[in-house]
């Protein structure tokens, strides 16, 4: 049987955990260890024993230091990390970290928040990278944010886009990559962004139509997006073996 690899995720909100990618993670074989941030645990400067890491998703914004005190050393660890050519995912708010730790910059999206289910469709490059190729084109993906990575830090591959042109998936490196969608976030977890969501009575109308397309959807997410959980457990073992 072959070894078990072992991420360290740094989860920034009890509402946005590894949710299905933590259960598919461990199904291929890659089991991780969960550091929260938003508790006062510490997170660490490097990977040390780790074999990968994953950044999830969250509510702040990624430069929102004096309120959220892990955020620099989550972007030293990044950086750390995708530097010594260790294998990452950023998820969303993990994404835009990327972003900012590498050299990019994270604006609010001029097109204004994104909420739902967006179509994400692949680049050229996309159609062909290792982890994004398991995707089906065009799939629709869960989006609850603000912010997006307006200018990509030097070196990076934009992978896919939305409909409104902004990066939903960039290459940071060559084990490294983001996406600004959930690929790991079910209804369940829609629900409790929707729920305390804040808004007048027509928002929250719009963010309980946006949930009821979200729970529509759960069996298409759910096959469209296991295989980039599953892909990426594939490379962090691959880039372990000897």
């Amino acid at each position: 049987m072959a070894a078990v690899t072992k991420a360290l995720v740094i989860q920034h909100e009890d509402e946005c955990p590894a949710a299905w990618f933590g259960t598919w993670f461990r199904e291929a074989g890659l089991d991780y260890d969960t550091v929260h941030g938003h508790r006062g645990e510490p997170v660490p400067a490097t990977l040390g024993s780790y074999d990968a890491l994953v950044v999830l998703g969250g509510e702040m914004g990624a430069q929102d230091d004096a309120a959220c005190p892990w955020l620099p050393a989550t972007r030293q660890l990044i950086r750390a990390t995708v530097g010594a050519g260790h294998p990452f995912l950023g998820i969303c708010l993990g994404h835009q970290l990327a972003g900012v730790a590498l050299g990019g910059s994270v604006t609010p999206n001029p097109n204004g928040r994104a909420k739902g289910l967006t179509l994400v469709s692949l680049t050229s490059s996309g159609a062909s990278d290792d982890l994004l190729e398991v995707v089906r084109d065009s799939a629709a993906a869960v989006q609850w944010n603000d912010d997006v990575v307006w200018r990509l830090p030097d070196g990076a591959i934009e992978l896919a886009t939305s409909p409104d042109g902004t990066a939903q998936a960039v290459r940071f490196g060559p084990y490294a990559w983001g996406v600004q969608f959930h690929p790991e976030a079910g209804p369940d977890i829609f629900d409790s962004w929707t729920s305390s969501a804040k808004g007048d009575d027509a928002q929250r109308a719009e963010q309980r139509k946006a949930a009821d397309l979200v729970r529509a959807a759960e069996d298409q997410l759910r096959s469209d997006w296991r295989p980039l959980a599953v892909r990426f457990a594939e490379i962090v073992s691959a880039y372990r073996a000897p």
